[in-house]
């Protein structure tokens, strides 16, 4: 299978119609941040301190995660609505097998990443083998995590190894080691959209018939999306433990849909084939900093979240007006 036959499939729409689409996108994603900033920074201007940059990243960093795994399978046709439930199952399992103990780190992230990947590994065969909606399969899958995750710890509690916190919270040449991962993350999906598979995927979500007539791999990009997604679920458990220092069997109840306003913010297309997880981690950050702004102006925390469904209707609206007059 060539590269060549797989981008052919987004090759069949314009260029300028693609183009024009991200351009949109792109530039509503990143007003919307430069407002987020700017509003959040007036408001709060400890906030570009040192101490505040590291805290506001280290409370940002796993919702960038779940945002650049939902946005994974998004790009590939799916939606993940077990997300947090990953995440928080992930984490449990991590503080039960490191016990606070320096000596049992690595086991704790092998457990994170191993849970991570089979609950992303469950999903993708109950989507690309059952063929079940990604919608109703993983909001299924999620109460089955959320119930693993009690059953491993039935009450917030445990203690994360210090080395852990203590990293979370030091900075490397001035540099605040959560902006570190932050930018990490970003890095690394620059070397894996080089990938293959990456490409299947992208095929995947655009057209998925097209993808299969022009010998694409469907299931398994479907699988593999999916898996992926489990894999940085994991990552986003441990930097909950990093945050905290403790584990949390509730901690993931408002990431999953928290990752898909993220997704939304971003520019990334729900119906597949469009976007970028870079545009995901802006839209996690402008959610995050939309939230830091209204605990700011001391509103109640139902404003916060009618706050942040306008903003995602923003978005949506700002992106839309780069879409083909036939596909609105």
């Amino acid at each position: 299978m060539t590269a060549t036959k797989v981008d052919a499939i987004e090759e069949r729409r314009p260029i300028g119609e693609r183009l024009g689409r991200v351009r949109v996108a792109s530039w509503a994603t990143a007003a919307l941040l430069i407002v987020a900033v700017i509003a959040a920074v007036a408001l709060q201007p400890n906030l570009l301190t040192p101490y505040g940059v590291a805290s506001t990243f280290a409370t940002f960093l796993p919702l960038v995660l779940v945002a650049v795994a939902q946005a994974i399978v998004v790009i590939g046709g799916g939606l993940d609505l077990s997300a947090g439930a990953i995440v928080a199952l992930s984490s449990v399992v991590a503080v039960q097998v490191m016990q606070g103990q320096d000596g049992s780190v690595l086991l704790g992230f092998l457990a994170a990443l191993g849970t991570g990947v089979a609950c992303g590994i469950v999903n993708g065969l109950v989507v690309s083998r059952l063929r079940l909606q990604p919608l109703i399969a993983t909001f299924a899958t999620a109460s089955v995590f959320s119930g693993l995750a009690l059953l491993v710890l039935p009450t917030p509690g445990g203690t994360v190894p210090a080395i852990i916190t203590g990293t979370f919270r030091q900075a490397v040449g001035g540099i605040p080691v959560s902006v570190l991962l932050v930018v990490a993350v970003a890095l690394g999906w620059l070397v894996l959209r080089q990938l293959r598979i990456m490409r299947h995927i992208r095929a995947t979500g655009g057209d998925p018939a097209a993808a299969f007539a022009s010998l694409v791999p469907v299931a398994r990009a479907q699988l593999t999306s999916y898996a992926l997604s489990g894999v940085i679920c994991g990552l986003a458990g441990l930097a909950v433990l990093g945050n905290s220092g403790s584990g949390d069997p509730f901690i993931g109840g408002a990431l999953a849909l928290n990752s898909v306003a993220a997704v939304v913010v971003g520019g990334i297309a729900l119906r597949g084939g469009i976007g970028s997880p870079i545009g995901a981690i802006a839209g996690a950050i402008t959610l995050s900093l939309a939230s830091t702004i209204l605990f700011a102006l001391n509103l109640p925390t139902s404003w916060r979240a009618l706050a942040a469904g306008l903003v995602v209707i923003l978005a949506l609206s700002l992106s839309a007006l780069g879409a083909p007059r036939r596909q609105r």
